[in-house]
């Protein structure tokens, strides 16, 4: 089966619960629509999960994209030529992650081994924008967050790959014109999506969200191309 979550969050505990409960194996295989980082308790932890995995794709979040900016410019030696990279807007950029819950990824990032940490920034470093799925004459548009600048004529590889990652899809319009494509997304929870408020997973009008809202305390979400169905794990985040 192949399957399908988004951000993490560092919810380790509710990760596992997951893979348990949907009875994850090697034959299966899982795209992961990025921000295993930040907020949560263990974010290293889960990212070292996912990379220990071989049957993963993982796809670049908001979240991933700003630790990768950060921790590639401050986590490396303290050298002469390393402290002319130390740029105001570097230093911004770094203030702006730690606000936006980046805390405690760099706590438990920067206790790493250099190899370790050198490892982790290359798996993030080679996270595909976007990846897309063929199954029973349906095409599935896996990205984190939406498209800016989304023109239904518009080649999906025209895009930058920053136009994937904070962009907030507006899920009360179709995107594509033909009903057997589907845009799957995270990063919008989708209590703040569902008219009901619930945290269960969207799919209306071609869409498909799935970002439940763990680190807040909701769920986190399985979406089985396969199936159709969802399975859920409740939050263990108070």
């Amino acid at each position: 089966m192949t399957y399908i979550i988004s951000d993490i969050h560092g919810c380790y505990e509710e990760l596992m619960a997951l893979l348990e409960k949907i009875g994850f194996c090697d034959e299966d295989y899982l795209f992961v629509l990025g921000d295993a980082m930040d907020r949560g308790p263990e974010p290293i932890r889960v990212i070292k999960k996912l990379m220990d995995m071989p049957n993963v794709t993982y796809i670049m979040g908001n979240h991933d994209d700003m630790m990768l900016k950060s921790m590639k410019t401050l986590a490396v030696d303290v050298t002469e030529e390393n402290l002319k990279k130390l740029t105001a807007d570097a230093i911004f950029s770094y203030q702006h992650w730690l606000g936006e819950g980046g805390d405690t990824t760099a706590k438990a990032f920067l206790a790493l081994s250099k190899e370790e940490r050198t490892d982790i920034l290359d798996f993030l470093e080679c996270a595909a924008p976007y990846e897309t799925i063929e199954h029973d004459g349906c095409l599935y548009i896996l990205v984190h967050a939406g498209i800016r600048g989304f023109a239904p004529d518009k080649e999906l590889d025209e895009y930058d790959p920053f136009d994937f990652l904070w962009e907030r899809t507006d899920y009360s319009r179709r995107y594509f014109p033909s009903d057997r494509i589907f845009l799957v997304t995270g990063h919008t929870p989708t209590p703040m999506i569902r008219n009901d408020w619930k945290p269960l997973i969207f799919k209306e009008n071609g869409h498909i969200a799935i970002d439940c809202g763990c680190v807040f305390g909701k769920n986190l979400a399985a979406y089985c191309v396969e199936t159709g169905q969802a399975t859920y794990v409740a939050s263990c985040q108070g």
